[in-house]
């Protein structure tokens, strides 16, 4: 046994544990919490943040998206869009109607120089407030830094790969934290912040509270990865909106997916989008302002966005995702015509799909208003501290100059026994077996290692 311990307290730790179970799970609680604390401690703050989106928004761009009440009508949609591209030139491809009478209108523009940019106009007077480049706001940016998207899409992998070994790493605590006759660090904190006891009960008595909250966050997380997500997502979406062409209308469909024109609600990123179908030469479309009208006839929520078409083939797309679920809403309309092509919201979801929307919902701290931010703002803060500890715990913990990897287990059934239950979660998400695979192997090279160093 003493080939597999780093350091005296190691070795006296190993004689210490009630069971070569007690050993194997040790080990595997340290692995998974080395690959994912520093990710869960990224998540967590930049999750804390992401649940006051709106609000922390109007705060720090209040100059471009606040505006003062008033009295007079607003100005049409195309007034609005024509004082955006005189300060801007390009091509309007989307309208965001202001979600409240004190918010501005966002008009998207595709720049010759800039690319996209959000143009931020007042509705009353039609003044152009200024501009950002499109989901340039302090909130997209801790949005895109929550989910590594600044780092490429193999970085972005690693979410998934902390998300199942976080689950994993919960598993495991809640068997470390069972009581066993001790009575002290179930429910209670002793010593004080000098000493290693007290962060070992501290990060014990906190993940007990706080490990549905990383159970829940990890698997409704799970939806944005890049590979299981990507694939569950073409899996429920893959065919016209994941119901049957005609359940509304049979209407012609393009290539085009939603998630490429417009932001939408993840389960609705793979749906194809509408084309309006062939119409005589010479047919003229309809305006923007006739558009929104028809929007606003339909009952959509205030601040849906309208997507421009930009060709003869091309709909508008108007869409909303509100706080409340029962308001999520698209609307393609005909740009001839003006005849809505397909009109979805959240009741005409399956099952699969409500309970995938409303999971996401609580995520985002969205379903319950602020009870839903506070609590999840509770939790995040929670697991940053957990994630803290953690870290104090094993520096107080471990050997001079060693990594201080807990012992194997004497018995080595148990821990193939251990592996056997881990690959089924390796097998349900694909990136997490694989990196199962590797600390295998990189924990067989460290024993391996040891095994030399010692003789």
């Amino acid at each position: 046994m003493s080939d597999f311990t780093i350091g005296r307290e190691g070795a006296s730790a190993a004689v210490r544990s009630p069971s070569d179970l007690y050993r194997a799970v040790w080990r595997w609680h340290f692995y998974a919490g080395l690959l994912v604390l520093p990710f869960m401690l990224s998540l967590a703050v930049t999750g804390a943040l992401y649940l006051f989106k709106d609000e922390i928004d109007n705060i720090v761009h209040a100059d471009l998206k606040r505006v003062a009440i008033s009295e007079q009508a607003t100005r049409p949609p195309s007034a609005m869009v024509d004082a955006a591209l005189a300060a801007h030139p390009g091509t309007a491809i989307k309208f965001t109607d202001p979600v409240d009478p004190g918010a501005s209108a966002e008009i998207t523009i595709n720049t010759a120089g800039d690319g996209k940019i959000a143009v931020y106009v007042d509705p009353y007077s039609g003044k152009v407030l200024g501009a950002l480049p499109d989901r340039g706001t302090i909130m997209w940016t801790v949005r895109y830094l929550h989910s590594l998207k600044y780092f490429g899409s193999v970085t972005r992998s690693l979410i998934e790969i902390a998300a199942g070994w976080a689950i994993l790493l919960v598993g495991t605590g809640i068997y470390l934290w069972w009581p066993r006759k001790q009575t002290g660090g179930v429910l209670s904190i002793r010593g004080t912040p000098r000493k290693r006891v007290f962060w070992r009960d501290t990060h014990a008595v906190l993940g007990l509270f706080v490990g549905g909250f990383i159970v829940f966050l990890a698997v409704t997380g799970m939806p944005w990865s890049g590979v299981w997500g990507a694939k569950v997502n073409e899996w429920a979406n893959g065919n016209n909106f994941g119901y049957p062409a005609g359940v509304r209308v049979a209407v012609p469909m393009s290539d085009e997916h939603i998630d490429h024109i417009a932001k939408t609600t993840w389960s609705l990123e793979q749906a194809q989008v509408p084309q309006s179908p062939a119409h005589q030469h010479g047919a003229m479309p309809i305006s923007l302002d006739e558009a929104v009208a028809t929007f606003d006839r339909l009952g959509l929520h205030r601040g849906y966005a309208v997507n421009i078409p930009v060709d003869a083939m091309g709909v508008y797309t108007g869409s909303v995702y509100p706080d409340d679920l029962a308001e999520q809403r698209v609307v393609h309309l005909d740009q001839f015509t003006g005849k809505p092509l397909i009109d979805m919201s959240y009741a005409d979801y399956g099952p699969l799909g409500k309970a995938l929307e409303w999971s996401v919902n609580v995520h985002m701290g969205q379903e319950f208003g602020l009870a839903n931010q506070f609590v999840l703002f509770a939790a995040c803060i929670g697991i940053a501290v957990l994630a803290v500890s953690a870290g104090v715990m094993w520096w107080k913990r471990r050997p001079a100059g060693s990594l201080g990897v807990p012992p194997m287990p004497s018995d080595k059934r148990v821990f193939r026994g251990l592996i056997a239950i881990l690959a089924i979660g390796g097998i349900i998400f694909p990136l997490v077996g694989l990196s199962l695979v590797v600390m295998l192997a990189l924990d067989w090279i460290y024993v391996r290692t040891r095994r030399r160093r010692s003789i």
